[in-house]
């Protein structure tokens, strides 16, 4: 069974989904970090890279948004479509976000939208109807393609999602027709005049995506510690779906809501790299700018049968915790997981098949490419919002996201070589002061190369310990 966890303050919204009572999801919202992913821009285009079949669009946030003409929609759609009309600096057009701004890139955007309801997915500018995988009965899902194919607008498109398995044709009808009018609304303002660019629908908050996407039958409760967002939350599932009205839940009780299902401290581990099994064997997360690598190690576990077993059993469940991490972390792009060596095919292929089979339960797009000669299993995982990563933590002022700073030793050296080139240039009679960081200054007094130095060139060296002091930096000055 699911719970979905709902902690409110007024600087940040926190939510997570519990299956089974594990943690299985969280996010978090703040307002000074509000996501653009779902949000439709009257555009303006900047620039045009033909080569590239690519645009720069003004969406009036600040930073262009990058586009990919002809991007958002399947290989196999594009192809039946008619070729799509030339764009051109100036030109001003309806764009969606579907990828936030992640450091220094900007937003990326596509002409073709998408506006998610309850039930099904309104494709306006693509004539196609798509199913969610997660269906897999085959008589049910021909009785919504066909419910799909009578109530499509024209010229529109749908997409079934999971939620709709079972719905009644009316409900799925209500579902296209105020989609239907919310996007004239949208394109009737589009049409009016206007200078430059400006926002024509906002995507929901957090609260409500969640109750439009996650709030089914299978959920026990959902569980809110803010009294006003649980009238707001009651009163939108009313509307919604009245049979789920009694699962929203309001939390009133001095422990924090996060702290008695345990995610606080979930939430603190998720800023580690290595992440415990139950087994005894551990995982380690590095992230890079291109992708990132995820090292599987046996650790304390030592197996009961032989080393074959036990690499495989390892593996086996390290797969499960790192189809969990993928998704608690929202970890997204190329993902490289280094497993414990196999000798047998067998057990290749069946490690493959499980990670595959976890996949179908991640609702972001996940994709278990192959295995490498090397071992390497290949994972892509679609990259939207802004994970959690990247709104909880900053990049370190010390090391500036490399991990590690130059050793003591490192900077000795490099202050030595500064005082050599400063005396070949003119002698300090008086000698020399160095300001240092204090693990520097211990380094200094405790090993001879100040002294071979000052013996060197016959003149006085003092050490300063200056706190709050970049490690590797340091000060030379000349004594009087």
């Amino acid at each position: 069974m699911k719970s979905i966890l709902v902690t409110v303050v007024p600087e940040e919204t926190k939510l997570a989904i519990l299956e089974d009572g594990k943690l299985s999801s969280i996010e978090v919202e703040r307002a000074t970090h509000s996501h653009l992913v779902g949000n439709i821009y009257k555009g303006q285009v900047q620039n045009v890279l033909p080569g590239m079949q690519a645009a720069f669009v003004d969406i009036g946030t600040g930073k262009n948004a990058f586009m990919y003409i002809g991007d958002g929609m399947p290989a196999d759609v594009k192809q039946t479509l008619p070729h799509p009309q030339k764009i051109h600096i100036g030109q001003q057009l309806p764009v969606q976000i579907i990828k936030d701004a992640i450091g220094s890139k900007g937003p990326r955007a596509t002409t073709h939208i998408t506006l998610p309801g309850r039930n099904v997915v309104l494709l306006p500018t693509a004539a196609y109807i798509g199913m969610s995988r997660r269906i897999e009965e085959e008589a049910e899902r021909n009785r919504l393609h066909d419910i799909a194919s009578r109530i499509c607008p024209e010229g529109m498109g749908l997409i079934i999602r999971t939620v709709a398995a079972g719905a009644t044709e009316e409900s799925l009808r209500e579902d296209v027709e105020y989609l239907e009018k919310l996007w004239h609304s949208m394109m009737a303002r589009f049409k009016m005049k206007s200078k430059g660019a400006n926002l024509l629908y906002r995507d929901a908050d957090l609260i409500i995506r969640v109750v439009r996407d996650n709030l089914t039958p299978e959920v026990e409760a959902m569980w809110i510690d803010n009294r006003a967002v649980y009238q707001r939350v009651r009163d939108f599932v009313q509307l919604l779906s009245p049979e789920l009205t009694e699962k929203i839940r309001y939390y009133d009780s001095r422990e924090p809501l996060f702290k008695h299902y345990g995610i606080e401290e979930e939430l603190d581990n998720l800023g580690g790299r290595t992440v415990e099994l139950k087994s005894g064997g551990f995982l380690v997360i590095d992230k890079t700018e291109a992708l990132t690598v995820i090292d599987v190690n046996t650790g304390k576990y030592t197996g009961s049968t032989n080393l074959g077993e036990t690499v495989y059993a390892t593996n086996q469940e390290a797969a499960e915790e790192i189809m969990r991490q993928l998704r608690l972390r929202d970890i997204g792009g190329i993902i490289i997981v280094d497993f414990i060596d196999m000798e047998k095919d067998e057990h290749k292929e069946q490690l493959l098949a499980h990670l595959r089979d976890l996949a179908k339960f991640d609702p972001t797009k996940t994709n278990i490419v192959d295995i490498t000669s090397l071992g390497l299993v290949e994972i892509t995982r679609k990259k939207s919002r802004q994970n959690l990563d990247s709104i909880i933590y900053s990049e370190c002022p010390i090391c500036h996201g490399r991990g590690r700073v130059e050793s003591p030793e490192t900077v000795s050296i490099r202050i030595a070589g500064d005082i050599r080139r400063m005396e070949h240039k003119s002698h300090a009679e008086d000698g020399y002061e160095i300001e240092v960081h204090e693990s520097v200054a211990e380094e200094l007094r405790h090993n001879q190369l100040l002294m071979n130095l000052a013996a060197e060139f016959a003149m006085d060296i003092k050490v300063t310990a200056t706190p709050g002091m970049h490690p590797e930096n340091y000060t030379i000055l000349q004594q009087s």
